[in-house]
């Protein structure tokens, strides 16, 4: 019987550009976790409603497409987002005039403070986490850009 040590092109895991940008990425979504939790928001409502203050920042309407597409986050979770994002009174939605399918979305004052707040918490994350990174930070966005660039 072969080896099972020949089913795998390197040594150890840690060589696999893959698996690395896993283990990467779950360590730093774990930050972010346990940064948000302190608030009351998971990270994908989070990040949700940064997408939606981004947009209102640059346009008067934003509908939950636009959000779910800026945020590259699927539209059926987006909606039941938003859902619990209106629950906790954080973020209020209408029908557009426009479009009565299309759903209008805007932070309300409460979500807005929260979302001040998140955005404290993640900056600092994010400053400790990438910190390690040393000046590089610039070049490693620029990686990961091209990345998103090919999905």
């Amino acid at each position: 019987m072969e080896s099972d040590k020949t089913i795998f092109p390197f040594e150890k895991p840690e060589d696999d550009t893959g698996f690395l940008l896993w283990q990467v990425t779950m360590r730093w979504q774990r930050r972010m976790k346990q940064g948000l939790d302190s608030i009351g928001l998971t990270h994908t409502q989070f990040v949700l409603m940064a997408a939606t203050q981004w947009l209102l920042n640059i346009q008067e309407d934003v509908n939950q497409i636009e959000v779910a597409h800026r945020a590259q986050v699927d539209k059926m979770m987006t909606s039941k987002v938003f859902k619990t994002l209106v629950g906790k009174q954080l973020v209020r939605m209408r029908a557009s005039t426009e479009d009565k399918r299309a759903k209008l979305v805007m932070l309300t004052p409460q979500g807005r403070k929260v979302l001040q707040s998140a955005l404290s918490i993640a900056e600092s994350i994010d400053a400790e986490f990438f910190s390690l990174l040393k000046g590089q930070e610039a070049e490693f966005q620029r990686m990961m850009q091209l990345l998103m660039r090919e999905g």
